[in-house]
């Protein structure tokens, strides 16, 4: 689902900054902790398995599976009304299992949508200041 005008943008938050910029290179990349190596998203100052401050930003291979997903079918905003329905997928990461992000999967019919579809993140400019992943089935 490209971009839509009109939607609220994601907000920059000192804990993002590097994934948002990871993003706008067309990299995508995880919080991981130093010292127990274990990745974690959403980015917090704190690891929640070993509790270290220690931490680190770490490029990822953007690789995953279908973990859940939904088909909105009403609008939730004036500025998707008529773009319903679309999906909303949960991508868990081949680097660890856990690891999940929320997005979009572009170019998939929703009847092709199935758990486990192997996925790869593609990058979509919307701002100036603001590349978004997006994920699509691997190629």
């Amino acid at each position: 689902m490209p971009y839509l005008a009109g939607l609220p943008l994601p907000q920059f938050h000192v804990d993002y900054q590097e994934f948002w910029q990871g993003c706008k290179r067309q990299e995508l990349v995880i919080q991981r902790c130093k010292d127990c190596g274990r990745y974690r998203h959403y980015p917090r100052p704190l690891c929640p398995r070993c509790h270290s401050w220690n931490t680190e930003w770490a490029k990822v291979s953007g690789k995953g599976n279908l973990w859940s997903w939904a088909i909105v079918a009403h609008p939730i905003h004036p500025a998707v009304a008529d773009k319903v329905p679309y999906n909303v997928v949960e991508i868990e990461l081949v680097e660890q299992e856990g690891l999940r992000l929320i997005s979009n999967l572009i170019d998939c019919k929703p009847e092709d949508i199935y758990i486990g579809m192997p996925v790869e993140v593609v990058f979509e400019e919307v701002t100036p200041e603001i590349t978004l992943p997006r994920f699509r089935r691997e190629r």
